[in-house]
């Protein structure tokens, strides 16, 4: 398939009020939010899609609503992530059945795990199928793999395309993972696209946001990469002060990412589910100060 390049935004998870079900509906229209505002593809269940609350049943269910709302008009990343290499392959089969065009998954690291520890799992996920795969590496405590680690991974994964790295100041990372690995695996930033304006001289092929600013950050992705610096400046800089704000804490993301969503009328009720972070009282005012901002510069 042809290399995917841009605002790659991870869809959340809507959930029902009261039972917190899946909202299907909802989430057909979120998928369509995110092809109405230009997104490059869309990536679920991921952390900000609440993928630690769901069921493996339910995290296949909410790629097949997704493919299905889709139909063809962007391409879908299913993130498989899983505790074990074997429960990572087996949810990357079911979803390439499903008709997800990226498979993605998270390295685990809930144990310091080594370099050669974390190939061993990756290359398990990646032989489980044909379709190109992506690799996330988010490790608050620690460093991420590097371009060595990219380069052996390709040479033996062929279908091993993407790596997703969530780091501030890895500008030269990128830059010796492209030349590593002669372009075979191109490196898109996490962590709210908050590096975005940094990052992509150094070579990056995208962002993976939330999702609620999609139609914000895909214009200001388009003028960076045409050179415009300036311009894509001024039409990132509003946004700035949401992404910081966020990025505190990933649940806090989520609610506020949700927060967001109900306030633009793209979701109708903001429910996560339990067990989820309880959020103060100023800090839930200075979020509705912002989503103020957010909508009037809108």
């Amino acid at each position: 398939m042809k290399s995917i390049s841009g605002v790659v935004p991870i869809v959340p998870t809507p959930f029902a009020p009261g039972d917190e079900a899946i909202d299907a509906a909802a989430l057909r229209g979120l998928v369509d939010f995110a092809v109405d505002a230009e997104a490059a593809a869309i990536c679920l269940p991921a952390y900000g899609s609440e993928f630690y609350k769901l069921t493996e049943p339910e995290r296949l269910e909410v790629v097949e609503v997704a493919v299905d709302q889709a139909g063809g008009r962007l391409p879908v990343m299913a993130q498989c992530n899983h505790g074990s290499a074997l429960g990572a392959a087996q949810l990357a089969r079911q979803n390439a059945d499903i008709g997800a065009e990226v498979i993605s998954f998270a390295l685990p690291r809930q144990f310091p795990l080594t370099d050669d520890d974390q190939f061993d799992y990756a290359r398990t996920v990646c032989d489980a199928v044909a379709t190109p795969v992506l690799i996330q590496d988010w490790n608050p405590s620690g460093g991420s793999v590097g371009a060595d680690y990219c380069a052996k991974l390709a040479d033996v994964c062929p279908n091993f395309r993407y790596i997703k790295l969530e780091e501030p100041r890895m500008g030269p990372k990128v830059r010796a993972i492209i030349e590593a690995t002669g372009g075979r695996v191109e490196v898109f930033e996490g962590w709210g696209g908050l590096y975005m304006l940094e990052l992509v001289p150094t070579g990056i092929v995208g962002i993976m946001p939330g999702l609620a600013l999609t139609d914000r950050l895909a214009p200001a992705w388009r003028l960076a990469v045409a050179g415009h610096a300036a311009e894509a400046l001024a039409a990132f800089e509003p946004l700035v002060p949401w992404l910081a704000f966020g990025l505190s804490d990933m649940e806090f993301f989520n609610a506020l990412e949700k927060r967001l969503l109900a306030a633009r009328g793209l979701l109708q009720h903001p429910t996560l589910r339990n067990p989820t972070v309880t959020i103060d009282a100023d800090s839930l005012a200075y979020a509705d100060f912002l989503i103020g901002q957010l909508l009037k510069t809108a």
